[in-house]
């Protein structure tokens, strides 16, 4: 990709049909490149019509993404919690793949407690288990690691990062809102926007799938999206296109706003007029 593309999270509000397919349709019709297939409360997706969301994804040229079930959680202590949570993610990952989405991302888990060190080697080992079935499958979408909003959620830029390096096949996924929101506030100005982008290693800068909105959050880190020009959003998004941008960053920007196609127009109009 020699530049970003812009998408939103969902079917847009103003498709006539309330579908994968119009959904699709309706995102090239505003002019936008990218939209990511929530299967958040469940893969409820057929197969038939992942091999339709496909070809209509190839038609339109709209790059699709998959946000895999909320209630996933690779540290689940008990054992059918945790077999459920491996078979969201491969079950995303299969229909994902049918449906030609390039990454399958989802949220890694929670700390329970436990030392975040702990926690980690758990995630890993888990990740593993999933990446292993997938070859085993062939399934050859990317798994990404989205960056969590709230402290008592496994999932910092930081701990993302590693599991990237350390596993092949994984991918951060980079919620501006959220590392905002986790860190009460932290993304002031160019200064920490800069530190964020330096941190991702050069090999992720190509190809990095990133989400974007308005956060409100307390002192334990997100509470709700909100629209990027709403009053109480403080996220410096222009800023941040600003410097990926300058930064020559490559990938995809999906709006999670409430609004979701006026914000990802809107961005997409800061950068490309």
């Amino acid at each position: 990709m020699s530049k970003l593309l812009f998408g939103l999270a969902g079917i847009p509000h103003s498709a006539k049909q309330h579908d994968s397919i119009g959904g699709i349709e309706r995102v090239a019709e505003l002019g936008l490149s990218a939209m990511e297939l929530e299967f958040v409360y469940g893969v409820k997706m057929k197969k038939e019509m992942a091999g339709e969301t496909k070809k209509a994804s190839e038609n339109n040229k709209v790059s699709l993404s998959v946000h895999a079930p909320y209630y996933i959680n690779l540290n689940a202590q008990e054992r059918q919690k945790l077999g459920l949570s491996k078979h969201n993610v491969l079950e995303s990952a299969r229909i994902g793949t049918l449906a030609g989405a390039g990454i399958v991302l989802f949220h890694p888990g929670f700390y329970m407690k436990m030392q975040p060190m702990q926690v980690y080697e758990k995630i890993k080992s888990v990740l593993q288990e999933i990446l292993d079935e997938m070859r085993k499958e062939k399934i050859n979408t990317r798994l990404g690691l989205e960056t969590t909003g709230k402290n008592t959620s496994f999932g910092t830029l930081e701990e993302n990062i590693m599991l990237g390096e350390e596993l092949k096949g994984v991918f951060p996924v980079i919620d501006f809102a959220h590392i905002h929101a986790r860190g009460n506030g932290m993304l002031k100005g160019e200064k920490e926007v800069q530190e964020v982008i330096e941190k991702i290693p050069k090999r992720f800068l190509n190809g990095l799938h990133m989400h974007m909105s308005g956060i409100r959050y307390t002192e334990k880190g997100e509470r709700n999206h909100l629209n990027l020009e709403e009053k109480g959003n403080s996220l410096p998004w222009k800023v941040i296109l600003d410097l990926l941008k300058e930064k020559k960053v490559s990938g995809t920007i999906i709006s999670e706003s409430p609004n979701l196609e006026e914000d990802a127009l809107l961005m997409q109009k800061h950068c490309y007029g």
